[in-house]
């Protein structure tokens, strides 16, 4: 789905070359992140170690046979880097498209709802019984899918007619009973939900190569929702009326980009749980350094949440001693919740000067 008429969009002129040297930083940074988070756990390993096993050659390391140390590295260390990868863009992804298409710069998956709307919808289809019946991990996503865009439509649907504070809160107040939902689910069936923390929490402890599909799968397909509604989003800042003059269909393109953006989430959450503010806090830094265009944004997004959530990852396993695990989504929290108590804090500043 895509809106109509590209050809009547304009194409508007970059003042500068500030998004080429972003993006080339930020990808220089996310290749360089890719072995040097495999240096981090509760292993030590030298740099040679790991490069010896990303390359399948050379002898043991760290007290590991060779086997041993290739099992570290790729079936358990660059497994949950391409995840977190996987993950973080997707969900800075589509908090640029909510912010964009919403015209509100605090909406992201987390605050509204999304993210929880997805846990639900993973923990119903565990305690259903369908996990196991109806094709193991793609039952989770599916459930996730649906679980998002529920929660989404929820928050729109009471959001709507209201400023930018009132559908922050419809988002928080679906968002709370979606929460409520998770808990309720384990406490009635703790068996058959025995990971359901993992989705309350956040986590990338246990994920392996078997869960990227998961999430890759929902991911492109919300990529293909939204990459040809850019230009469209670019119109969009502008107010639904220019919009409309310029040949934008706005209730179909709006509709693309907040399925993609459901799509974008339901797929990270459907393997990692609940993690917020990754959306908040990457869309917001680099619209400062690359500017509105929603074009070379995409792109920055996806590089920089990736990132920031594979960072964040390593702390959560390296902070705590004894091979010991923090939850990815409190140390995205602990980041995220200052950030957006600044930005609302902004805005509010704004708002009372006009």
């Amino acid at each position: 789905m895509s809106p109509p008429r590209p050809s009547a969009l304009p194409r508007p002129r970059r003042p500068d070359r500030a998004p080429v040297a972003v993006l080339t930083l930020l990808l220089i940074l996310w290749l360089a992140s890719v072995p040097l988070a495999c240096l981090f756990g509760p292993v030590p390993l030298e740099p040679g170690d790991v490069l010896h096993a990303l390359l399948g050659t050379g002898g043991d390391a760290a007290g590991l046979s060779a086997e041993a140390a290739r099992t570290v590295v790729v079936d358990i260390r660059l497994a949950r880097t391409v995840l977190a990868l996987l993950v973080g863009g997707s969900l800075a992804l589509a908090g640029v498209a909510m912010q964009g298409v919403l015209h509100n710069p605090l909406a992201e998956p987390f605050l509204l709802g999304v993210s929880s709307g997805a846990a639900l919808g993973a923990g119903l289809v565990l305690c259903s019984g369908t996990l196991l019946a109806a094709g193991g991990h793609w039952s989770t996503a599916e459930g996730a899918m649906l679980g998002s865009f529920l929660a989404l439509g929820l928050s729109l649907a009471l959001g709507r007619g209201g400023g930018r504070d009132r559908l922050i809160l419809a988002g928080v107040a679906v968002s709370t009973m979606f929460g409520a939902g998770v808990s309720l689910l384990k406490a009635l069936d703790e068996e058959s939900v025995s990971g359901i923390v993992f989705w309350i929490m956040g986590s990338f402890q246990g994920r392996g190569w078997n869960d990227v599909p998961v999430a890759l799968i929902p991911s492109l397909l919300g990529l293909v929702l939204l990459i040809p509604c850019w230009r469209a989003l670019d119109v969009l800042i502008m107010g639904d009326r220019d919009a409309v003059h310029l040949g934008v269909d706005v209730r179909r393109a709006r509709l693309a980009i907040l399925l993609g953006a459901g799509c974008l989430t339901a797929g990270g959450v459907a393997v990692s749980g609940i993690i917020g503010f990754v959306g908040l806090v990457a869309p917001h830094i680099l619209r400062r350094l690359i500017g509105p265009w929603h074009g070379p944004l995409f792109a920055a997004a996806w590089l920089a949440g990736g990132i920031f959530l594979l960072w964040a990852d390593v702390a959560a396993r390296c902070l705590l001693p004894h091979g010991l695990e923090l939850p990815v989504g409190v140390i995205t929290s602990l980041v995220g919740g200052p950030f957006f108590a600044v930005v609302l804090r902004a805005g509010t500043r704004s708002g009372a000067r006009r």
